[in-house]
Protein backbone atom coordinates (compact mmCIF):
# COMPACT_ATOMS: atom_id res chain seq x y z
CA UNK A 1 0.00 0.00 0.00
CA UNK A 2 1.48 3.28 -1.31
CA UNK A 3 1.18 5.64 1.34
CA UNK A 4 -0.01 9.82 0.15
CA UNK A 5 1.58 12.47 1.99
CA UNK A 6 -0.30 13.39 5.53
CA UNK A 7 -0.57 16.21 8.08
CA UNK A 8 0.38 14.96 10.77
CA UNK A 9 2.99 16.62 12.72
CA UNK A 10 3.60 14.00 15.50
CA UNK A 11 2.11 10.29 16.65
CA UNK A 12 3.50 9.24 20.05
CA UNK A 13 2.62 5.16 20.51
CA UNK A 14 3.60 3.62 23.77
CA UNK A 15 4.69 -0.43 23.90
CA UNK A 16 5.27 -2.78 26.49
CA UNK A 17 7.04 -5.68 24.58
CA UNK A 18 4.32 -8.01 24.02
CA UNK A 19 3.21 -9.05 20.52
CA UNK A 20 0.18 -7.49 20.84
CA UNK A 21 1.58 -4.02 21.26
CA UNK A 22 4.34 -4.76 18.48
CA UNK A 23 0.92 -5.80 15.90
CA UNK A 24 -0.26 -2.81 17.26
CA UNK A 25 2.63 -0.82 16.24
CA UNK A 26 2.75 -2.38 12.50
CA UNK A 27 -0.57 -1.65 12.59
CA UNK A 28 0.02 2.00 13.10
CA UNK A 29 2.85 2.38 10.73
CA UNK A 30 0.81 0.83 8.17
CA UNK A 31 -1.55 3.84 8.71
CA UNK A 32 -0.32 6.36 9.72
CA UNK A 33 0.60 9.63 7.33
CA UNK A 34 2.92 11.86 8.90
CA UNK A 35 4.11 14.94 7.40
CA UNK A 36 6.51 15.13 4.67
CA UNK A 37 9.24 17.80 3.95
CA UNK A 38 8.11 20.16 1.36
CA UNK A 39 8.74 24.39 1.06
CA UNK A 40 6.04 25.04 2.14
CA UNK A 41 6.68 22.56 5.53
CA UNK A 42 10.27 22.55 5.99
CA UNK A 43 9.69 20.06 9.34
CA UNK A 44 8.62 16.69 8.61
CA UNK A 45 6.66 14.77 10.99
CA UNK A 46 7.42 12.74 14.28
CA UNK A 47 7.37 9.57 15.14
CA UNK A 48 7.71 8.51 19.05
CA UNK A 49 8.08 5.06 20.72
CA UNK A 50 7.59 5.53 24.55
CA UNK A 51 8.36 2.48 27.36
CA UNK A 52 6.51 3.10 31.10
CA UNK A 53 7.33 0.95 33.48
CA UNK A 54 6.17 1.09 37.29
CA UNK A 55 8.79 3.35 39.80
CA UNK A 56 11.08 0.58 41.24
CA UNK A 57 9.61 1.32 45.16
CA UNK A 58 6.07 -0.24 43.93
CA UNK A 59 8.27 -2.78 42.22
CA UNK A 60 10.25 -3.84 44.91
CA UNK A 61 7.86 -3.00 47.38
CA UNK A 62 10.49 -1.89 49.49
CA UNK A 63 10.44 1.46 51.70
CA UNK A 64 13.08 3.49 52.11
CA UNK A 65 12.76 3.64 56.47
CA UNK A 66 14.93 1.65 58.68
CA UNK A 67 12.84 -1.92 59.26
CA UNK A 68 12.93 -2.66 63.10
CA UNK A 69 14.81 -6.28 64.48
CA UNK A 70 15.34 -8.00 61.07
CA UNK A 71 15.54 -7.14 57.38
CA UNK A 72 18.07 -5.48 54.84
CA UNK A 73 19.76 -2.92 56.04
CA UNK A 74 19.80 0.01 54.01
CA UNK A 75 23.09 -0.30 51.79
CA UNK A 76 21.41 -3.33 50.58
CA UNK A 77 18.37 -1.71 50.06
CA UNK A 78 20.18 0.88 48.22
CA UNK A 79 22.12 -1.58 46.07
CA UNK A 80 19.09 -4.20 45.55
CA UNK A 81 17.60 -1.23 44.43
CA UNK A 82 19.88 -0.04 41.70
CA UNK A 83 20.30 -3.33 40.30
CA UNK A 84 16.11 -3.55 39.88
CA UNK A 85 16.77 0.11 38.00
CA UNK A 86 19.29 -1.22 35.67
CA UNK A 87 17.36 -4.37 34.96
CA UNK A 88 14.42 -2.03 33.93
CA UNK A 89 16.72 0.10 31.80
CA UNK A 90 18.19 -3.02 30.15
CA UNK A 91 14.67 -4.16 29.51
CA UNK A 92 13.22 -0.94 27.94
CA UNK A 93 16.04 -0.44 25.81
CA UNK A 94 15.09 -3.94 24.42
CA UNK A 95 11.56 -2.83 23.82
CA UNK A 96 12.87 0.12 22.43
CA UNK A 97 15.30 -1.37 20.30
CA UNK A 98 12.91 -3.89 19.04
CA UNK A 99 10.40 -1.13 18.14
CA UNK A 100 13.32 0.70 16.11
CA UNK A 101 13.90 -2.02 14.02
CA UNK A 102 9.87 -2.69 12.99
CA UNK A 103 10.04 1.13 12.19
CA UNK A 104 12.77 0.75 10.39
CA UNK A 105 11.25 -1.95 8.31
CA UNK A 106 8.77 0.78 7.10
CA UNK A 107 11.41 3.28 6.65
CA UNK A 108 10.16 5.31 9.30
CA UNK A 109 11.86 7.26 11.50
CA UNK A 110 11.87 7.11 15.55
CA UNK A 111 12.66 9.13 18.13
Amino acid sequence: MKKTRGNLRCVIMAVDGSQESMNALRWVLDNIKLRSHTVESPDDGAFIVLHVQSPSSITTGLSPGAIPFSGPIDSKVLAFTAAIEAHKRWITEAILDHASWISFEYNVNVE
